[in-house]
């Protein structure tokens, strides 16, 4: 039997670059539409929770407008109640510690001046003028930051008005899109593109209610330590703490220094902000290794290195709205990527490892087992 042709070490080249330049401009496309994309995303991900709103009141005998107006209005109801009890928290811890919390930074910054002048021999007049002459620029950067802040606030105004109009038409028009990838996958059978769809439905879904349950757990953990330690506040650093998870790996840690700041505020010792520094890490360390293996397991099966690359180069693209949108993105691209027979290498490669693949015997194995395929 004619062994096949073996394609020519030009055309692999060829393929590659092909494959490479298309990559490249697809990414090109994602970073000069960001402004349209990432509401896109986020409306699919929120219309994606909300889906069984709009379901349980289809079956209620209302309408399917009606049921995604209804759902949405109701998601948005209780994401704004959320941002006001957040911003009314924030407001009062202001006002009753704000003139408290002044003062430290003023002893602490006479401290300072003080230990340093005694330290390296500078007067602490020339220091003062020193540190008004930087603090001066810090204040033009930060005039500049502000009307960064103050130019942005009109597109996040646009995604306030963008998101909930999205989800509305995700939720309407789900069964036409349905039908649309139906036409445009025909070589594919009808019940594999169904299913494809499925499975998204289920890995984001899964996500976000593994999500949702994780931020509980960690919320009490943190609350319970900063109860132990006496902090005021206690459960609304604790569950600020917790909503960091959005961004995975470091959420935790860097939901710990506001509170780590307000102890050394507010306590007359800094061993407070040391333990709750350390505290959060002992929660970082639980939820990384125990609790979401455990809750979300294998329902958004991204191996680490995977997750931590889809990180940078979300960050890199979107910003912050990359973090939160990296994970649950790339596991969409899993089940797109499994689904394909000739793209289903890559799905492996994104997907973790078996625990043959970490044994010490495990080359030996993947040799065998090939071979026998090959036969």
């Amino acid at each position: 039997m004619t062994p096949p042709p073996q394609p020519s070490s030009r055309s692999i080249a060829k393929d590659v670059s092909y494959r490479l330049f298309n990559l490249l401009a697809i990414v090109g496309m994602l970073y000069l539409l960001r402004t349209v994309i990432v509401p896109l995303l986020f409306s699919l991900l929120l219309s994606i929770s909300l889906f069984p709103v709009a379901s349980r009141l289809e079956k209620w005998k209302l309408g399917k407008g009606l049921s995604s107006a209804i759902a949405v209005i109701l998601g948005s109801v209780v994401a704004g109640l959320i941002i006001w009890l957040f911003f009314r928290q924030v407001v009062s811890i202001s006002a009753e510690n704000g003139e408290a919390i002044s003062n430290r930074v003023v002893e602490g910054f006479n401290s300072i001046v003080q230990w340093i002048s005694s330290q390296f021999g500078v007067g602490e007049g020339e220091l003062v003028k020193k540190v008004q002459t930087e603090a001066g620029k810090l204040a033009s950067g930060a005039a500049a930051f502000s009307a960064g802040m103050l130019g942005s606030l009109g597109g996040i105004l646009a995604n306030v008005v963008l998101i909930p109009i999205f989800i509305f038409f995700q939720l309407y028009y789900r069964d036409f899109f349905i039908e649309f990838f139906f036409k445009a996958f025909r070589h594919v059978s009808h019940e594999k593109v169904h299913d494809t769809l499925q499975k998204i439905y289920r890995v984001v879904q899964d996500y976000l209610l593994g999500l949702v349950t994780v931020m509980g757990i960690v919320a009490v953990l943190n609350t319970i330590g900063l109860l132990i330690m006496g902090i005021e506040y206690a459960w609304f650093f604790g569950i600020l703490a917790s909503l960091l998870l959005l961004i995975p790996y470091i959420g935790i840690a860097i939901g710990s220094i506001l509170p780590a700041l307000f102890a050394l505020a507010t306590k007359d010792n800094a061993w407070y902000a040391l333990g709750i520094i350390g505290w959060f890490q002992v929660v970082q360390f639980l939820e990384g290794n125990f609790i979401t293996p455990y809750i979300v397991g294998g329902k958004v099966s991204v191996n680490p290195l995977v997750a931590i690359v889809s990180l940078l180069l979300g960050g890199l693209l979107f910003g912050l709205a990359g973090l939160v949108l990296a994970i649950p993105m790339i596991a969409i691209v899993k089940v797109i990527l499994d689904a394909g027979e000739k793209t289903e290498p890559y799905g492996f490669l994104i997907g973790e490892p078996e625990s043959y693949h970490l044994k010490k015997t495990s080359r030996r194995l993947l040799l065998m087992k090939w071979k026998r395929a090959e036969k």
